[in-house]
């Protein structure tokens, strides 16, 4: 039996699944924390990696492995393979002036057009501009850019710095694909290559990037082969099988909306990045990053847990009573509002009730991540389905509520480890040469119940608040 590795190494864990090649049964699992923060040492993320590693069993008798990672966080690399500074996560806002002279310099239609993609204080190539002007001399050491899961697959192959490695610091063996390099506003989904001229705008001089590999490409680890890795939403959207016409909805740290296309995308208002995914088509995406911290905070606001707070919210109208949460706790990424904050509005003496805040922290949550979809509906975005996953999508009341805010039909996964699982498909078809066809199971489908008022609502707030 041919056994796979995938990983998630994500923003607050690293997570490992050993799943069987040809049935994709899980054969055993690991986990380890990574630190909170906005940046982070990626060392933290090595030992991580070998601590789930361990807890799955290790890497003996493994046959392929593939790495799945968070988009856009920058690590940056001296000649001799040492991090130079810890990595400025995707959450991580300083560069969001950085992020705004880029487009100043360029032009949106321009960057857009030639990345697929506005940039934003979330993607690699504002970050190296922070770094650029906030920390010259970092910047002038700089040899290499790669981004989480470049890095660990490039560790996890043996090279690294001389004395932590068994390769030693081989820059030119960093290798990426295509889903991860299009969120870098440094490479081009439509063309698959790297657009050098913005590299240097951003950081002031060039660098070695990760040799982009296809989707079932592979190359040598120690008595394994290492398939290309993804980011986390490619991952994500591998994991699930998703086929042109499924959109998914992530209820996670962030919130996202991706759709499998077959064609790219291009959005010169920022709201949809045209990334790639990780078969070789495209993943149209919007990304909030108020998703289920938001439930968080008015939970504990309210003195409830999860499953409290949903039974309140069912217990009220749809509508909230006309309350309405525009949830921008953390600033916002769509819109791009990074200094932006939270708004509660449309309460009366009658309306002010815990029932009506916990539906209002449900539906706001959930309207902003439909007006990504819209968005990406506009740009000729098929959507017949929306799969909708991530923590928060197991509580009854978001999967109700879900039904009314989308105008889309509704299915919900079961729970898993999509981005590894992902990975894990990525892994069999880089050691089979055949996308896997694993089954994914469901646990609800519940039933189309359009509230277009809620929608309208939120809207009116929203506008008012920009």
């Amino acid at each position: 039996m041919a056994r796979v590795i995938g990983v998630d190494s994500s923003t607050q864990s690293c997570k490992v699944v050993v799943r069987d090649a040809a049935t994709g049964a899980l054969l055993a699992s690991g986990r380890a924390s990574h630190p909170a923060g906005t940046e982070v040492d990626p060392a933290h993320w090595w030992t991580a990696l070998q601590d789930a590693l361990a807890q799955a069993g290790g890497l003996d008798g493994v046959d392929a492995v593939s790495v799945g990672g968070q988009q856009h966080g920058m690590v940056v690399l001296d000649e001799q393979g040492r991090v130079i500074r810890p990595a400025l996560l995707w959450n991580d806002t300083r560069s969001a002036q950085a992020a705004s002279d880029l487009v100043a310099e360029v032009g949106a239609a321009e960057i857009v057009a030639r990345t697929g993609s506005l940039p934003v204080a979330s993607f690699t190539a504002t970050k190296l501009r922070w770094l650029r002007d906030a920390e010259p001399d970092n910047a002038a050491r700089v040899a290499a850019v790669c981004l989480p899961h470049d890095w660990l697959t490039w560790r996890l192959r043996g090279y690294g710095p001389a004395g932590e490695s068994a390769l030693g610091p081989v820059l030119d063996e960093l290798v990426t694909d295509r889903s991860d390099a299009s969120g870098t506003s440094y490479f081009s989904p439509a063309t698959g290559t790297y657009d050098r001229d913005l590299l240097v705008r951003a950081l002031g001089n060039d660098a070695v990037l990760p040799r982009v590999l296809g989707p079932s490409d592979s190359v040598p680890g120690p008595g394994f082969l290492v398939g290309p890795g993804a980011g986390d939403n490619a991952a994500a959207a591998l994991g699930l099988d998703a086929r042109p016409g499924d959109v998914v909805v992530s209820l996670g740290t962030s919130g996202t909306v991706f759709a499998a296309t077959g064609a790219p995308t291009a959005d010169p208002s920022g709201i949809v990045a045209g990334f790639a995914d990780a078969t070789g088509g495209f993943l149209p995406l919007v990304c909030t990053l108020n998703a289920a911290r938001v439930l968080d905070a008015v939970a504990g606001l309210l003195g409830v847990d999860h499953d409290e707070l949903g039974r309140l919210a069912l217990s009220a109208e749809p509508g909230a009573g006309g309350a309405v949460l525009v949830p921008y706790f953390e600033g916002e990424r769509t819109p791009n509002l990074p200094d932006a904050t939270a708004t509660l509005s449309g309460l009366t003496l009658g309306s002010t009730t815990r029932a009506n805040l916990a539906r209002a922290a449900i539906e706001g949550m959930l309207c902003g991540l439909a007006d990504g979809l819209s968005a990406a509906q506009e740009l000729g975005v098929v959507a017949q389905r929306i799969l909708l996953t991530g923590g928060a999508a197991a509580n009854p009341a978001v999967q109700a509520i879900a039904a009314q805010v989308f105008d889309v039909p509704v299915e919900v996964p079961s729970p898993g480890e999509y981005v590894a699982d992902g990975a894990a498909r990525q892994a069999a078809w880089v050691l089979t040469g055949q996308r896997p066809s694993w089954p994914v199971d469901l646990v609800s489908s519940p039933a189309p119940d359009p509230r277009p008022e809620i929608r309208e609502r939120y809207a009116a707030a929203a506008s008012a608040y920009a």
